[in-house]
């Protein structure tokens, strides 16, 4: 007899921590002998995200092009891809991290349409506790203008858990008022305090999403056009670059510079960083070896995840960089730091092969189930 795969979506906005929790979660599935499918998500292909998980050693699909309430059908693919490859007794889905309306768009159809395969989880929307206490005006410092944070409040509007993430960089006294004003903001909604990064507060998350069934009640208002809005008002970059040098270089060090000249040349003009990270892969190295580097805010400091025990002399570099900008400023920026970076590492050589600088379209769902569809809230 077939048993139906457990579907799992972990959303939240740009750098709340998506990845790291999925990594954490495909992890723990596997030390308990599940088999574990991953489908990752972006408005252009050449993603982080997806190298990162690979790297890990689960079987990833990527959806490009659109977020998956706009690609259902490509979701649907991706599922049944990994399916036929490796049969997962578990999906997680990663979306965009500037799309909200998941409930009504994704989770809702996937069960009225393909309700015989996949029993759903709760939706979680973890949230960057810094971040999140400057939206709701708890403290000062960069933050989006009212469009972008009206994305950022409807993810957790929909969301049936909301998770603290990486609860380590606030204080208890700072991370109890966050907890307040989300549970008095989102009555009907769980709230978890994580961390992630130090693989703390996930178990009772993890057991969540495993154990309970996603709550059913009417999708929420979404006005459209203010959604469209704040996604065009963020600009996208993802870029690939070859970097090749005579003598062995340090690329950790490398991409700690390359961020830095980045984010300082951004601070300059007034830009507020949504997320920003890069991986780099060497070529001399074993197989799924890698560095990275990950930064969340304009006034953060860029952080290596994943750091490299060996000089490099050549590998490929993948950049994806959004923030609330003009996409060319963005272009401009990662060119400039690039070359800067670059001539303090003497014989290395630095060549773009691919760039998709952009706005993101208007999200135009393929299916959106309840009557509430394209209200206006406000």
């Amino acid at each position: 007899m077939s048993t139906k795969a457990r579907y799992i979506m972990i959303g939240g906005f740009l750098g709340a921590g998506k990845t790291t929790t999925v990594g954490r979660l495909a992890k723990h599935l596997t030390d308990q002998g599940l088999r574990v499918g991953l489908i990752t998500n972006d408005q252009a292909g050449g993603l982080v995200d997806t190298k990162l998980l690979r790297g890990q050693g689960y079987a990833t699909e990527e959806i490009a092009g659109g977020c998956f309430c706009c690609r259902f059908n490509t979701l649907v693919d991706a599922a049944n891809k990994l399916s036929d490859q490796s049969k997962p007794d578990v999906f997680i889905a990663e979306p965009v991290g500037s799309c909200t309306d998941l409930v009504a768009t994704v989770t809702y159809p996937l069960r009225r349409m393909y309700g015989d395969a996949f029993t759903i989880a709760p939706l979680s929307v973890l949230v960057d506790p810094v971040r999140a206490r400057r939206v709701f005006g708890l403290d000062s410092g960069g933050s989006f203008s009212s469009k972008v944070a009206y994305i950022f409040k409807k993810q957790l509007e929909e969301a049936d858990i909301i998770v603290i993430s990486k609860s380590d960089l606030i204080s208890d006294a700072e991370r109890e008022e966050l907890h307040t004003v989300l549970t008095r903001e989102f009555p009907l909604a769980d709230i978890l305090t994580a961390s992630p990064r130090q693989e703390t507060g996930l178990t009772d998350l993890f057991a969540q999403l495993m154990t309970d069934e996603q709550a059913r009640r009417n999708p929420m208002a979404v006005d459209y056009e203010v959604y469209a809005d704040g996604e065009a008002l963020l600009g996208w970059l993802n870029a690939t670059i070859t970097l090749k040098a005579t003598d062995e270089f340090d690329a950790n060090a490398f991409l700690r510079a390359l961020a830095t000249q980045v984010q300082t040349q951004l601070q300059s003009e007034g830009t507020e960083i949504a997320h920003f990270k890069m991986t780099y892969s060497p070529d001399d190295g074993i197989a799924g070896e890698l560095a990275s580097i990950n930064l969340v805010r304009s006034d953060y400091i860029p952080e290596l995840g994943m750091e490299l025990d060996e000089p490099s002399e050549g590998g490929q570099l993948i950049v994806n960089l959004r923030a609330e900008a003009d996409p060319a400023t963005l272009m401009q920026a990662v060119q400039s730091g690039l070359t800067l970076t670059t001539a303090s590492f003497p014989t290395l050589i630095a060549k773009l092969e691919h760039e998709e600088h952009f706005r993101p379209g208007k999200p135009t769902p393929t299916h959106r189930d309840g009557a509430l569809e394209q209200a206006s809230d406000s």
